[in-house]
């Protein structure tokens, strides 16, 4: 039989899955060269959320992420996604095409282009801008369950992306939906209809279906998986590579992967997971549920700290169940990130408040004026929107048009001329602050594993904060470790 080829996704999807983006740098640096030397297709390595918690949260600089990882993973093409840039506002064009201008320019080589709503005008948009950039695009074609999304609905959005004469078509189920029996009767006719372009596989561990899955895939064709590493794999993260590599093998495939090389990057991981109290990806039992709201884990964890704030934690599976009703209500969009967000959020207003559509927030609205997709405002119940954009702020939001600016006019308002283009990106997304202090904690350092046993054994002595001096003696050896009496 064929060989079967793997994406990587442990350094962007499975930490964004299981470690809510908490993988620095440094965490990355040691196993980046086992990582290109394992043969993977391509290694996805960020998205647009990466770069407000790289400067916010983790203190680094993003565009250093990429240009410290691409100098070690030589070989194989580094991977962005590609889908919106400032996730919960509309982004101008202008500073979509940065975005896209900036990775490839830092070391990324391919673009998997994402629409929450597999709009073609979309597609079109962003696939001319990776090209313009130099990077290889790659398709979404988003997966969802819905009395919308038939077999008609996957051919038809498979036969416009595939008009694009794309590098690769990628069918995305970020829900962890699909089953084994909706994979035997989907990517057969995806594939009839993807004009001779390869079809890739993402899906998601969520359900504990993902790796069945895969295998279904491969079975019917597919030559490339997209697979995590673990701990960073299972759970609401992807595929294990072992696991997929395996049982591809027991069914008389050839994985091309060296699992040798990445046992040496789940052991860099391992470790750290246990030294940080990072969660380690396990196998979930299965749960129906899922299909019915289809809140994505993460966002079930967002619901949860929105009704505790109020003292009304208890009322969950009342906001799932609600989540249902509005999800059906909004037109079944697919529950990708933003338009969860927004349906799990007023799904939470709703049973707060206590009365329906109420209170509704300006993304909603928006959504409802069709902003945030041109297929809500016919997709939608009608008494339900007009419900929505029945009120005075709605009828304010209804004037506004989203600004265009020119690069020219938005490097004029937030820096000038002499500021690169990496900063004007930081500066449109951030506040100068969060920027500065990032600046003041310096560079990258890379993250010192149990393969260093006495760096290790330092690092974790400096850790300490109950003593102001602490000696190591051994024949031959000593080292004395003070505090600084200025902190």
């Amino acid at each position: 039989m064929s060989d079967v080829h793997f994406v990587d996704t442990t350094l962007r999807d499975g930490h964004q899955s299981l470690w809510a983006e908490n993988m620095t740098t440094g965490m990355m640096l040691p196993v980046a060269k086992q990582i290109d030397e394992a043969g993977f297709e391509a290694v996805e390595l960020l998205s647009s959320s990466h770069l407000k918690k790289c400067v916010r949260e983790l203190k680094e600089d993003p565009w250093e992420r990429v240009r410290l990882v691409a100098k070690r993973i030589t070989k194989t093409p580094l991977r962005l996604i590609a889908g919106r840039v400032n996730t919960f506002e509309i982004t101008p064009q202008c500073m979509y095409r940065l975005f896209i201008d900036r990775m490839a320019a830092n070391g990324l080589r391919q673009a998997r282009i994402s629409d929450e709503w597999n709009d073609l005008s979309s597609w079109q948009r962003k696939v001319q801008c990776a090209r313009d950039a130099g990077l290889e695009p790659i398709v979404n074609v988003i997966y969802s369950v819905s009395p919308r999304h038939t077999d008609e609905y996957f051919v038809e959005r498979t036969r416009q992306a595939a008009s694009l004469n794309l590098y690769r078509l990628c069918l995305k189920d970020p829900g962890g939906l699909l089953t084994p029996e909706r994979t035997r009767t989907l990517v057969p006719l995806i594939m009839q209809n993807s004009n001779g372009i390869p079809l890739e596989l993402h899906t998601h561990c969520t359900t504990g279906l993902g790796s069945l899955c895969a295998l279904e895939a491969i079975k019917l064709g597919v030559k490339t998986i997209n697979t995590a590493v673990p701990p960073l794999a299972e759970a609401s993260s992807n595929p294990s590579i072992f696991n997929v590599a395996r049982n591809s093998r027991a069914l008389g495939y050839t994985p091309a992967i060296d699992e040798k090389q990445l046992k040496l990057v789940s052991e860099h991981f391992t470790f750290i997971a246990k030294r940080e109290g990072f969660p380690i990806g396990a196998p979930v039992e299965y749960d129906y549920s899922q299909y019915l709201h289809q809140v994505p884990g993460g966002m079930v964890s967002n619901l949860r700290h929105q009704l505790r704030k109020v003292g009304m934690e208890d009322k969950l599976p009342a906001a799932l169940e609600e989540a249902i009703r509005v999800r059906a209500e909004f037109g079944y969009p697919i529950m990708v990130t933003p338009l969860s967000q927004y349906v799990g959020s007023q799904a939470a207003i709703n049973v707060i408040v206590g009365e329906r559509y109420k209170q509704v927030t300006d993304q909603v609205i928006q959504y409802a004026l069709g902003l945030w997709g041109k297929e809500a405002i016919t997709a939608m119940d009608p008494d339900v929107k007009d419900k929505i954009l029945s009120g005075p702020r709605a009828k304010e939001l209804a004037q506004w048009e989203p600004p265009e600016p020119s690069i020219e006019e938005v490097r004029r308002k937030i820096g000038g001329r002499d500021v690169s283009d990496d900063e004007v990106l930081l500066r449109w997304l951030l506040h100068k602050e969060e920027i500065e202090a990032m600046r003041a904690a310096g560079p990258p350092k890379e993250y010192v594993t149990a393969t260093n046993p006495v760096l290790a054994l330092i690092q974790e002595l400096t850790r300490r904060t109950d003593y102001s001096e602490i000696r190591v003696q051994r024949p031959g050896l000593s080292l004395t470790l003070e505090k600084d009496k200025r902190m």
